[in-house]
């Protein structure tokens, strides 16, 4: 088996896992990782030979603008105390206290590259925790906040681990000029966020064609990644950025087509990207085999040590932290998504997976100091950090689903309805207000303005039908089964023109182009 097989192997199983998944309760992130770790012990399946300098920008910019499309700015910034404490302040604590129990138990260790181990296994992997939560049917709440942790707690991470290595490499280290680069990393990353999704905007609009302007948001991530990189700021963030900015002004209300594919698009770019992502994590088992050659009970001594802060850290922190923001959030009117109780803070706890983001750093840390002199220590902290990704990430995500259930933790339905109610309602009185609005210029006949009437009503009923009274609600009903019955006959009817222009396909003389643009025509007609 060749590079290209094992690729094509990734990929089949990308897609395969997620029936799987849902069939068995298993997030398919942790299935992918599984199959990678059959992958890598197989002697015909050969080692990944990606360079670890290209695993994050290769993986990290479509994963993360996947998940933020998702969400929103509003959302972040309702959650920014509770994103601040888990995203920055925890990801800070476990940094300091791995690598204080790491330097102590691990011969040699010096304090530097103990530090870039605390923070390439201090964050929480935010593809694993969107995909994981919004599988178990969590409280939207606890899905808000460990989407906004795991997306900007790369972003600490990332800058804490260069700073940690610099030190290492050098022997030199200044806490001032280490707050400034954070500072000037985060201020470049969303400078530079904030002008490419403007110009990708403006762009988009130039473009008009629905297929250019999703082909242009698959590149603006990578864009916005590397250009942040090359200005010396945060990548993470500047995809980050870019992402909201588009996800709030980058498609207009109308743009139907728009909306519709580049949400198809986005879902099979994730899924795949997903899969291979988690496959790889898998795969770079081999690393971690070869460092603990003979070595095997130190070595896994050790990972377990870390292991043991990371998710005590983690349960520490979060009991006092839920404490301190419920305490504030009953003082102020906050409109805030806080665990209301303290299963939801186990659930958070438990949901700490570590994936693709601590695998590339593990492997990015550098061969040489800049004496010439080997790193020190890197194959015991690639085996460490290897062993914490995979108790996290197989352990806790095999189990989790489990605990959820046991727990009893579930979304709450009565509350989304409410508010999708709501919604329907809004819907059906703008589009009232507006047909009122054409009335008035238009001076509509009366029969037509009634048929209209029902159907503005109609809008709202279809996406909630418990809008109306008892009789709106069976007169609708009666229209949809009517309208149900004139779909189904002329769906078949649009199914025999189907077939009998793709039988022309293969006619003598027949031009495949006019019949695809034929059959493109009937398709539509069919989604009408």
């Amino acid at each position: 088996m060749d590079q290209l097989a094992l690729l094509f192997v990734l990929l089949l199983g990308a897609v395969v896992s997620v029936p799987v998944g849902d069939r068995f309760g298993l997030p398919a992130p942790v299935l992918m990782t599984l199959l990678g770790i059959v992958l890598a012990l197989l002697d015909f399946v050969p080692n990944v030979d990606i360079p670890p300098d290209l695993i994050l920008p290769a993986l990290l910019p479509p994963l993360l603008y996947a998940a933020v499309r998702r969400t929103s700015w509003r959302q972040f910034a309702a959650n920014r105390r509770p994103i601040f404490l888990l995203a920055v302040a925890l990801v800070f604590v476990t940094m300091v206290c791995v690598a204080a129990v790491a330097h102590a138990i691990v011969p040699g260790l010096p304090v530097a590259a103990a530090l870039a181990l605390g923070a390439l296994v201090a964050p929480p992997d935010p593809v694993a925790a969107t995909a994981v939560a919004g599988q178990l049917g969590l409280p939207r709440r606890l899905v808000s906040i460990l989407e906004g942790e795991g997306l900007f707690n790369d972003v600490t991470a990332i800058v804490l681990y260069h700073v940690a290595i610099a030190a290492a490499v050098s022997g030199k280290f200044s806490p001032w000029k280490a707050g400034l680069d954070l500072v000037l990393s985060a201020v470049v990353a969303v400078a530079v966020g904030l002008v490419l999704g403007w110009g990708a905007t403006k762009l988009m609009d130039l473009l008009e064609d629905a297929t250019l302007q999703i082909g242009l948001s698959l590149l603006v991530p990578y864009a916005s990644y590397v250009l942040a990189e090359e200005l010396h700021g945060s990548g993470v963030l500047a995809v980050l950025t870019t992402a909201l900015f588009l996800a709030e002004y980058g498609v207009g209300a109308d743009d139907v087509m728009r909306r519709l594919a580049g949400h198809t698009v986005w879902d099979v770019v994730d899924t795949l990207v997903t899969g291979v992502a988690f496959g790889l994590v898998g795969l770079e088992l081999h690393n971690a085999v070869r460092t603990a050659s003979g070595r095997w009970g130190e070595l896994l001594g050790w990972a377990a040590a870390v292991v043991a802060v990371v998710v005590l850290v983690r349960l520490l922190w979060l009991l006092p932290a839920t404490w301190l923001t419920k305490r504030l959030h009953a003082r102020r009117d906050l409109d805030e998504e806080i665990p209301l109780s303290w299963r939801e803070t186990v659930v958070m706890w438990w949901s700490g997976m570590r994936g693709v983001a601590s695998v590339a750093l593990a492997l990015a840390i550098p061969l040489k100091t800049d004496t010439g002199a080997p790193f020190p220590s890197r194959s015991e902290i690639i085996f460490i950090a290897f062993g914490v990704i995979m108790a996290t990430l197989v352990l806790q995500g095999l189990t989790l689903p489990g605990l959820v259930k046991r727990l009893g933790v579930r979304a709450d339905t009565e509350r989304e309805k409410e508010f999708e109610k709501h919604l329907a309602v809004r819907a059906a009185k703008a589009a009232k207000r507006r047909l009122k609005e054409i009335e008035q210029v238009e001076d509509l006949p009366e029969d037509l303005y009634e048929q209209m009437q029902r159907r503005a009503y109609d809008i709202g009923v279809r996406i909630s039908p418990d809008i109306g009274d008892e009789e709106r609600r069976e007169a609708h009903e009666h229209r949809v089964r009517r309208l149900k019955r004139v779909r189904r006959i002329q769906n078949e009817m649009l199914s025999a023109a189907r077939h009998e222009v793709l039988a022309a396909r293969n006619e003598p003389g027949a031009d495949p182009e006019i019949v695809d643009r034929v059959l493109r025509h009937l398709d539509v007609r069919s989604m009408r």
